[in-house]
């Protein structure tokens, strides 16, 4: 089982914005765990990738040699992303130190670091990550942060990104929730942009029309197993998606035991560049 959703960030890394406005919705520990807890919750897993997050307009940064050295000293299988932020002038400066640290992918988040991704002026930044054989993270969907911009949040964005520089490999994170099908359809046209089913149990309602979609839309392939960790752990993801499964309303359409099978046991990462 491959984990493509999990975190190293640290409660420093948040500045104000964890405690203003995500303590309240999530009510739990911020971020505050280490190598030893992370490789405890890895358990179950083949290997993890893992990454903080930057949003300069929040406050929020998680450095790349915080990433590299969080990676270091797991004993699980770790993948390093960094975390950017392209309205940072410095960006591409990050990305070369982030590819000099051994880092593969590069997670974003436009809808607190504000920046729209469709954006031209970001189009250098997209031609180096794929240049350097980068994978590229979206945080898309919900967020509960007052200061987050939803309108650059929809997974629709990303198509456009797509179509600007169809090589790079880009990943959708928690289905776009709560824009599911927009996320399908992206995924649908586009061969080299996949999604993580992280925190699709979380709405249980979304989650199942989710899957059953994708499964209508026969792009099941292009799924990609999440766990949110902290949030929550590989076993909880897990159970959540298999609780999902089991789901069967009257007149809609069951969740295959193959399409459960796939995010748990599949592995992408040669077609993606991360093998």
């Amino acid at each position: 089982m491959i984990d493509f959703h999990t975190h190293c960030h640290r409660p420093e890394h948040w500045g104000c914005e964890w405690d203003k406005h995500w303590r309240p919705v999530y009510g739990r520990g911020a971020h505050d765990y280490g190598p030893e807890e992370y490789d405890r919750a890895m358990a179950p897993v083949t290997a993890a990738c893992v990454f903080g997050i930057r949003a300069t307009a929040a406050g929020v940064l998680t450095p790349n040699d915080f990433t590299e050295r969080f990676c270091a000293e797991t004993s699980t299988e770790t993948i390093g992303f960094m975390a950017l932020d392209p309205a940072d002038p410095d960006v591409l400066d990050q990305l070369a130190d982030g590819v000099a640290r051994g880092l593969r992918g590069i997670k974003l988040y436009p809808v607190l670091a504000l920046f729209d991704p469709r954006d031209e002026k970001h189009d250098a930044f997209y031609r180096a990550a794929t240049d350097h054989g980068l994978v590229v993270l979206w945080h898309m969907g919900a967020t509960p942060s007052p200061a987050g911009d939803l309108s650059v949040s929809n997974p629709l964005v990303v198509d456009e990104v797509a179509r600007r520089h169809p090589e790079l490999v880009q990943i959708i994170a928690h289905l776009g929730h709560p824009w599911q099908r927009e996320t399908i359809v992206t995924l649908r046209k586009n061969r080299r942009v996949y999604s993580d089913v992280s925190a699709c149990w979380a709405r249980p309602l979304d989650g199942y029309l989710a899957l059953a979609r994708a499964q209508e839309w026969d792009v099941v392939s292009k799924l990609v197993f999440g766990s949110d960790f902290p949030l929550w752990t590989p076993a909880e993801a897990v159970a959540g998606l298999r609780e999902l499964a089991s789901s069967h309303p009257a007149g809609f359409p069951p969740i295959k035991s193959s399409t459960v099978e796939w995010l748990l046991d599949g592995d992408p990462r040669p077609e993606m560049g991360l093998a």
